[in-house]
């Protein structure tokens, strides 16, 4: 090809690989797969390299580059990015649309509005020139923000270009009027969109995982993962974290007569908008929006807080004006109890099973969500200091979902002088030995491996559900047998005898008897739910799963080198070196000869009969709940036919499994082509 055969080429790579971002990223569609896309992007990189006379500002390969900054600009913005008012009731939100009418004098009867989901990530503000994208900036205090704009290159839904709508997609919106000036402005003029960058809350558990693997401190929350990755002076970085963008206003003066129309143009010009946001022709629909997505804020793919309601007649904006820190035409009516203000009275430290020390705060009793709480996570010490917290300070505490709730914020503006600094206990709160820093980690550890509490916990972990399963084996059965002797380590539960057991409370003759026969009944034991017993760092019952597949016998896994664990899928250097030192460490050596003394032995694999088996080699993903069987059953079923598991869905993957409330995944097996299996036909399929 000459000159003018390779530029051609190059843009008409730059304009299909647009095409299929928009598709993607706005139109939730997908014409061709994913590595077929990589494929363009690669053909336009390498032909970009030979020919960088030809490379331009929106091209899909500028996304990341350039060197990191030493500190972003600042940048002054055109209209104040300014804070919304809040309502927390029915008769907040009520007061307020009264509010508006009685500085309408009543001329309207009624109002419309459009609402918005309220996502929880950070205010950005994008500016295009001629289409082209030349500027993205932060929020910062509402009048000047910073200037991010190399890191906003690197999320993929923000476009580098916007693209050029019909006429005709115009006017289908209702824009007939305004359908001149709009063209006119993208192509010589400019353009501001606000909206807000977020990450989604499958990359922020994705990312979390990784950093654990890697000994790194986990993001606080998806809010804080957006913020700091817009805020990396390495746009590097930012890439690395995912980000999505959804844009909420276009500020640029258009001929806007409704505000939905903003969200309808930006979806035209290539812009990703909430495809859950709605028109809503009176507060009483505004209403029944929020009490909706309350109740089903956990089906969203990102975490939001609240509603923001906007009178959508933009006529009326000017007549109600603004107050203080916000508009009047607009209000973020929040979701109950998500957040809520407390204070830390003390933090105690607990000793897990593998000897690391956690840190919980001690709260003055708070509700979030409808539940009364007393206690919260601090995850480690770098989590503690990132956050500058002391005993006595009063914090922010947010509780998502089930889950712990955890301490994101402190008012350090409400202190009084008498909080006190939070210190790494010197000896363990259980055997009193000595508290060592892990080399290369955030975590602190018991330095006694026999410690009371360790081994009490691995002990009661070896019994648990997810490992042996052994019924009638509580926390406080075990807890009474270490007390009084009967039970050193895991060995130990395969020598009791009911007559050891009928003295102690709780035991009659035959509950004694029951017990016995339980840990008999798990002598012979599936070799991954041994793995997952004894307790390795950083070895989890998927882990474990893997590392019985790979080797198929506790003895090939002792006998193995650490370049052979490394190369299972998803084991990074820190868990594969985990698992090879466990097994060189004399002591576990001899619980394991014990074990094998006493009768415990694992069922191994067959790998060539697993080979023959009816799903040797298939990948399943299994999303939302199954009549006829639980999640875990349905697992365990793939597993002894040959067949794998896995949390996400991939080209990879072979078939998804869809029951009642099927999440994302299901969506992207359809992008991807993967064969979907409802449960009828997956009960057929594993007979």
């Amino acid at each position: 090809m000459n000159k003018e055969e390779i530029k051609n080429r190059i843009n008409k790579l730059k304009k299909e690989i647009n095409y299929h971002r928009y598709l993607y990223h706005v139109q939730d569609k997908q014409e061709i797969s994913d590595s077929a896309s990589d494929s363009l992007k690669n053909e336009l990189f390498k032909l970009e390299q030979e020919f960088p006379e030809f490379v331009t500002a929106d091209s899909p390969t500028q996304r990341v580059g350039g060197k990191p900054l030493e500190k972003f600009s600042k940048v002054t913005h055109s209209i104040p990015m300014m804070s919304l008012f809040d309502a927390f009731s029915e008769k907040d939100i009520e007061d307020w649309e009264n509010r508006l009418l009685k500085i309408l004098d009543n001329k309207t009867n009624n109002l419309e509005y459009y609402c918005e989901l309220k996502l929880d990530g950070l205010a950005m503000n994008l500016r295009y020139k001629n289409g082209f994208f030349i500027q993205g900036a932060t929020r910062g205090d509402g009048k000047v923000g910073e200037d991010v704009t190399q890191n906003l290159k690197t999320i993929e839904s923000i476009p580098l270009k916007l693209r050029i709508p019909e006429i005709s997609e115009l006017k289908k919106i209702g824009l007939v009027e305004q359908a001149k000036k709009i063209l006119e402005i993208l192509e010589k003029g400019e353009i501001e969109i606000r909206g807000e960058a977020v990450t989604t809350k499958k990359v922020f558990e994705e990312i979390n995982k990784k950093y654990r693997k890697e000994g790194k401190a986990p993001l606080a929350n998806p809010r804080n993962g957006a913020a700091g990755s817009i805020r990396q002076l390495d746009s590097k970085l930012t890439a690395e974290r995912r980000l999505d963008f959804f844009a909420y206003s276009l500020i640029t003066d258009l001929g806007f007569r409704k505000h939905e129309e903003e969200h309808k143009l930006a979806k035209l010009l290539g812009i990703k908008v909430l495809k859950q946001n709605k028109f809503c022709k009176n507060l009483e629909e505004a209403i029944s929006f929020h009490k909706h997505w309350e109740k089903n804020r956990d089906k969203l793919p990102f975490e939001v807080d609240g509603v923001v309601v906007k009178v959508n007649d933009l006529e009326l904006w000017p007549k109600l004006g603004t107050v203080g820190k916000g508009p009047r035409y607009m209000m973020a009516y929040k979701f109950a109890g998500i957040q809520v203000a407390t204070k830390i009275v003390d933090v105690v430290w607990q000793v897990g099973r593998t000897g690391i020390l956690t840190p919980t705060a001690i709260l003055e009793p708070v509700k979030v969500g409808g539940v009364t709480v007393s206690r919260a996570s601090l995850h480690n010490m770098d989590e503690i200091e990132r956050l500058d917290l002391k005993i006595g300070d009063t914090v922010i505490l947010e509780r998502a979902g089930d889950v712990i709730p955890k301490v994101i914020k402190v008012l350090p503006k409400l202190r009084n002088g008498k909080e006190k600094n939070i210190k790494i206990p010197q000896k363990c709160p259980m055997c009193e030995s000595e508290v060592k820093k892990i080399f290369g980690e955030v975590a602190y550890r018991c330095s006694n491996e026999k410690c009371y509490a360790v081994n009490l916990r691995k002990l009661i972990h070896w019994a648990s559900k997810g490992a042996l399963d052994i019924e009638g084996l509580g926390p406080k059965i075990i807890e009474q047998l270490v007390r009084v002797g009967l039970v050193g380590d895991i060995s130990d539960f395969y020598i009791l005898k009911v007559g050891d057991l009928e003295p102690l409370e709780r035991f009659a003759d035959k509950s004694a008897e029951n017990l016995i026969n339980s840990i008999k009944a798990k002598k012979e034991i599936e070799l991954s739910r041994f793995i997952y017993g004894l307790g390795i760092r950083h070895v989890g019952e998927e882990s474990a799963i893997d590392l019985a597949n790979k080797f198929g016998s506790l003895e090939k896994i002792k006998n193995s080198k650490l370049e052979e664990i490394e190369k299972i899928y998803d084991f990074g250097n820190i868990m594969a070196k985990s698992v090879y030192e466990w097994f060189r460490d004399q002591h576990n050596l001899e619980v394991l000869k014990k074990l094998e003394k006493n009768g415990v032995n694992t069922k191994n694999i067959d790998k060539k009969d697993k080979n023959k088996q009816k799903l040797a080699g298939k990948t399943f993903v299994l999303t939302g709940g199954l009549s006829s069987l639980t999640r875990d059953e349905a697992k365990a079923k793939i597993r002894e036919l040959g067949g794998n598991v896995s949390s996400s869905v991939s080209k990879k993957t072979d078939f998804v499994v869809t029951g009642e409330k099927a999440g994302s995944k299901f969506e992207k097996a359809k992008k991807l082509g993967v064969e979907i299996l409802d449960e009828k036909n997956f009960l057929d399929l594993l007979k």
